[in-house]
């Protein structure tokens, strides 16, 4: 057959969608996607004809696979087998049960988000968590936009417009994705003041760098990295001390939102969002979904009359959130008010498990493996808290290693699988650890792990 037979042979766009396969996908795709693929794949076709490539096997079933491949969703469920507990890259700190039972319940229907029941008339949105907030912090008021940069700058756009922040030199950080505190804080307006060195800055340093145009102090927590050895920062409340001295604002931006004592799980002491409030930090701000194990969220809190100024602030509309994320963030919050964060919240329940759990549960994959031909066994190892909290923390955990030929190849494979398990990859082994694998997932790393072995079998 010649080549030109070959082009010949190629069926019209309306011959191809006459085929009873693409019939069925028009009738659930749409008309136009399945037109869209068939044009897509007769022009591969055409050019794979002038290359002298052989053509797929059936153009209907590639047409196929090109709907399916952009019907899809591209945000799976995945099983973090990695150890680290606060995962930015994985979604970071998952939620819990309540928060998602909230979630939905808002979600599915109709609710009060705007509405006041009692008096029939529009209300707000921010009092869903801001008692709650206040109750849980020991502050004043409460306030929530969507990720804790926002947070900053709607604050400095409500406070300090024009006029000067003094700051820390070693804390104007970078965060997550390149942004860097100094361009998000340039995008409010205010003027920063950079004072001190890389490693030592002394209260002495805040005081001498404030003038007429100074409104505020801001200390930034770094909690994506550490500075040790010969370095110092001055105690919050000095700094309280200070700028009520000087009739200015204390604002605290503690990055991670502990509201629990991260040293009784022998961790490294992490800035408590309470302890900000009583040291006198008029607002302090912080993530939702990082130690306080919510919703993506920047929540503020501290005195009433700077919440309600940054309420509002145009900025505020710009930068709400909607309703499932105030419904999630209230649902993590009553956790904290009943005692209960430790044994309901995801991350806190991860951070406190013990190691007897986690090598029975190790134990317990590797006997569920057992004659499948894997080549296993279980070592320790060390998980991390991870993403923008504490960071180098780790405690101690037990792994499953998994030896195989080629395992960045074999991780690729279990990433590609569904549901997409993630591990990680050391001297040759693949590792699992249980500490990150919530107990609902376990089934289905275990189903992935065999079906692996499967392949290699074949």
């Amino acid at each position: 057959m010649t080549t030109n037979d070959r082009y010949r042979d190629l069926p019209s766009v309306d011959a191809l969608l006459k085929n009873e396969v693409l019939t069925a996908l028009t009738q659930r795709a749409g008309r136009a996607l399945v037109v869209a693929g068939c044009r897509v794949l007769l022009d591969d076709a055409r050019q794979r004809i002038g290359a002298g490539i052989p053509l797929p096997p059936s153009l209907p079933d590639a047409v196929v696979a090109w709907v399916e491949a952009r019907l899809a969703a591209t945000m799976i469920p995945v099983v973090n087998a990695t150890g680290v507990i606060v995962h930015t890259n994985l979604g970071r700190a998952p939620l819990s049960q309540a928060a998602q039972s909230a979630m939905m319940a808002v979600a599915s229907g109709y609710s009060n988000l705007e509405f006041d029941l009692e008096t029939g008339e529009r209300g707000s949105r921010y009092r869903h968590v801001a008692a709650r907030l206040a109750a849980v912090t020991g502050a004043d008021a409460g306030l929530v936009v969507n990720n804790n940069a926002a947070a900053l700058v709607l604050t400095l756009a409500a406070v300090a417009p024009g006029q000067e922040v003094v700051v820390s030199r070693s804390q104007l950080v970078e965060i997550g994705g390149g942004f860097r505190i100094p361009e998000i804080l340039a995008q409010s307006g205010a003027i920063l003041r950079e004072v001190g060195t890389t490693n030592r800055t002394y209260l002495e340093d805040f005081v001498h760098a404030t003038t007429e145009q100074t409104v505020a102090y801001l200390r930034v927590h770094t909690s994506n990295f550490r500075l040790q050895g010969f370095v110092h920062q001055p105690e919050l409340a000095e700094l309280a001390f200070a700028a009520r001295q000087h009739g200015l604002l204390l604002i605290d931006d503690v990055g991670s939102g502990a509201l629990l004592d991260c040293t009784r799980f022998g961790l490294a002491k992490e800035p408590m969002v309470q302890a900000s409030v009583s040291a006198g930090a008029d607002l302090v701000l912080f993530s939702g979904d990082k130690l306080l194990g919510g919703p993506q969220a920047g929540c503020i809190v501290g005195r009433r009359v700077w919440i309600e100024r940054l309420r509002r602030h145009p900025l505020a509309r710009a930068l709400r959130v909607d309703k499932t994320t105030l419904a999630a963030l209230d649902a993590t919050l009553q956790a904290y008010q009943r005692g209960a964060a430790e044994t309901e919240i995801p991350v806190w329940q991860m951070i406190a498990t013990a190691e007897e759990t986690l090598h029975n549960r190790v134990v317990a994959w590797r006997g569920a493996l057992a004659g499948s031909g894997l080549a296993t066994s279980i070592v320790r190892g060390e998980s991390a808290v991870g993403g923008g909290a504490l960071p180098g923390e780790t405690l101690p955990t037990w792994l499953l290693a998994l030896s195989v030929p080629r395992p960045n190849e074999v991780a690729q494979r279990l990433r590609q699988g569904r549901p997409a398990v993630v591990a990680r990859v050391a001297d040759d082994h693949l590792l699992f650890d249980p500490r990150t694998v919530l107990p609902t997932q376990e089934s289905a790393l275990i189903v992935a792990l065999q079906s692996l072995a499967s392949a290699n079998a074949t």
